[in-house]
């Protein structure tokens, strides 16, 4: 089955799809710091560099089977406020709804961070929702943690799925296997050697490095950071990798933290240092031969942090695969189509969108 991918970052998502057995045809990245590490390890797919709202429809292969990529955090809550049509980032979330009313795959996957679905914000998630079923899909979403399915790592995110009306079925988290072992740091990076720090400037050791990404970032930690415990033992799974360097959790075989005061935490002694890149990567189910190319540690970082961890991605890609393949209208007429009912009766006009919150 075709996909194309949007906002791919480095590509966590699109690696678990591809491990499902799904090609990904044509995918788009706007971030400079990222495109050689999309393209060393997804040689077979197509990468669109250009701004998403620079690409026209028809720029983009017809006939896919599936959609998958969210838009960054600031551009659902913008469009949610109503400010997504004259805000630069809002504006992105209007493109994905764009393309994906042009295109017609047979299913959708987005994903995004928990907040969306708060209180204070689930208004506009919920108008958000309506506009993805306004382009012709039966929409269904969840907050998961990643911890349940074999990713050393406690990740909550939301995951938005929607199969097409015509297909009649919708997708049922509830089905998804959760693991009966829970992993754990020492089993994501216990067999890993000692560390390398950056060079100055948090710069990358490069060629030297015995092992791909395994350098940490160097510096002080800023006092939000030290306004909490940032480490975790080795018998406990990882707090979420974050997008940045300088909030990487502190390594299991640091020492331990203590807290001082309200929102004060200190090291208890001077043997402690932040998790690897190849350590932040392994957390997040990237194999050991998803190469990371960067100059400075913080966008090898961001990369990692920005992902959807890989064996979660392949969960669902599985999940999906088999709902589409037991569909009587995807076996009887084939998955390269679109079905002209659907196309035709799909109103929903970008601009003209206004919402309630």
């Amino acid at each position: 089955m075709d996909i194309i991918s949007l906002f791919s970052g480095a590509g966590g998502l699109d690696k678990g799809f591809e491990n499902a057995k799904f090609n990904i045809v044509w995918a788009n990245e706007y971030d400079k710091t990222i495109w050689d590490t999309y393209k060393l390890n997804h040689p077979n797919t197509y990468l669109d560099t250009r701004s998403i709202r620079n690409i026209k429809n028809e720029d983009i292969p017809d006939n896919i089977d599936g959609l998958i990529g969210g838009p960054p955090c600031q551009s659902w809550s913008l469009a949610g406020a109503m400010r997504g049509i004259d805000d630069e980032r809002g504006q992105l979330f209007f493109d994905y709804l764009r393309i994906l009313k042009a295109k017609q795959p047979l299913f959708f996957m987005a994903e995004n961070v928990p907040g969306m679905v708060s209180k204070r914000h689930i208004n506009s998630f919920l108008n958000i929702k309506k506009m993805f079923e306004d382009c012709g899909y039966n929409v269904n979403y969840n907050i998961i943690n990643a911890f349940n399915y074999g990713i050393p790592e406690e990740r909550k995110r939301v995951i938005l799925i929607g199969y097409r009306n015509d297909l009649g079925i919708s997708f049922n988290f509830n089905s998804l296997p959760i693991v009966e072992k829970r992993l754990i740091l020492r089993d994501a990076i216990g067999d890993l050697p000692k560390a390398v720090p950056a060079l100055d400037k948090n710069k990358t050791n490069g060629n030297n490095l015995e092992i791909f990404n395994h350098e940490y970032f160097i510096g002080n930690f800023s006092s939000i950071y030290m306004s909490r415990n940032r480490r975790r033992s080795w018998d406990e799974p990882s707090f979420t990798i974050q997008a940045g360097g300088r909030h990487a959790p502190i390594h299991p075989s640091s020492c331990p933290m203590k807290k001082v005061g309200k929102d004060k935490w200190e090291f208890t002694d001077t043997n402690y240092r932040r998790l690897s890149i190849r350590e932040c990567a392994r957390i997040q189910t990237f194999p050991d031969d998803f190469i990371f190319i960067y100059d400075k540690l913080a966008d090898g970082y961001k990369m990692v942090g920005n992902a959807v961890p890989v064996k979660l991605a392949n969960v669902i890609a599985t999940k999906i695969k088999s709902d589409l393949l037991k569909n009587s209208l995807v076996n009887n007429v084939g998955t390269k189509y679109n079905m002209k009912n659907t196309k035709d009766t799909v109103n929903l006009d970008i601009k003209e969108n206004v919402f309630v919150v």
